[in-house]
């Protein structure tokens, strides 16, 4: 399992007192500086499976494996500082700054107060942000700009590979647009492997270069957005892939009705 940034051998996991597995045999490999999308309904193991990556959870069966490295025989602090996480709650701290929100993994990891101070500066302006938000306080920003907060964060201590579930899906749809189409052009210039989950095929189409649909704990199809949409093998994937157009068409057909 050497040469890629994450990879999945054979993962079977379950929880006690449900039927059935959670993940059922799942295999899959993740390319350095490749971008996947995750996509499932409610229950399909999605973040099940990214739980693995840094070991906030162990597979009852199979192997996990990032940077070459089995996970199981990884140092999970050391581990999950190596990798940033960007989640849909943001979890900014609301008793700090967001300089020191930012810092908190490069101070975990016993970076100087100048490199720190530098590197929050650093980031607030590749997230787009004015660099006097560093004495703010996270009530005083909108979700957008918290959001954005949030992904400097992620970055802070130069991750490879970062990690996000849902992270966009509770912002306003203007404010979605921006920052998705920000962060893969953050995730092509800083060379980073990204993993993201979400039960948004629209958002996957636009940010992925390969889609994983998951369904009761299994990889049903994947493939890039470009062959899943010339022709899904699977019937669940086939209307996944129909459900942005027939959106398109449901809308064009309410404002012809209402014109």
């Amino acid at each position: 399992m050497t040469g890629h940034a994450i990879a999945f051998d054979h993962v079977v996991q379950r929880f006690p007192g449900v039927s059935g597995p959670a993940l059922d045999g799942v295999s899959l490999e993740i390319s350095q500086g490749e971008f996947v999308a995750i996509v499932g309904p409610s229950g399909s193991g999605k973040t099940t499976l990214l739980r693995l990556v840094n070991r906030l959870a162990d597979p009852v069966e199979g192997m996990v494996f990032v940077g070459g490295e089995n996970v199981r025989e990884a140092d999970p602090v050391l581990l999950r500082r190596r990798i940033g996480y960007v989640f849909q709650g943001i979890g900014l701290f609301p008793h700090m700054t967001i300089a020191e929100n930012i810092s908190i993994t490069p101070r975990l990891l016993g970076w100087p107060q100048e490199k720190m101070r530098g590197r929050a500066r650093e980031l607030l302006e590749l997230v787009r942000l004015p660099r006097n938000y560093e004495a703010r306080m996270p009530d005083e920003l909108s979700g957008g700009e918290r959001q954005r907060v949030g992904v400097a964060r992620a970055l802070a201590a130069s991750p490879k590979i970062v990690l996000m579930d849902e992270p966009f899906g509770a912002l306003d749809p203007v404010t979605r647009d921006a920052l998705t189409q920000d962060y893969r052009e953050l995730h092509e210039k800083l060379g980073l492997t990204s993993v993201m989950i979400t039960h948004d095929m629209l958002e996957a189409l636009i940010l992925a270069d390969r889609i994983v649909v998951l369904q009761d704990g299994k990889i049903i199809e994947q493939g890039t957005p470009q062959a899943l949409a010339r022709g899904a093998k699977h019937a669940f994937v086939r209307e996944l892939m129909q459900m942005p157009e027939r959106h398109a068409a449901r809308l064009a057909s309410i404002l012809e009705q209402r014109a």
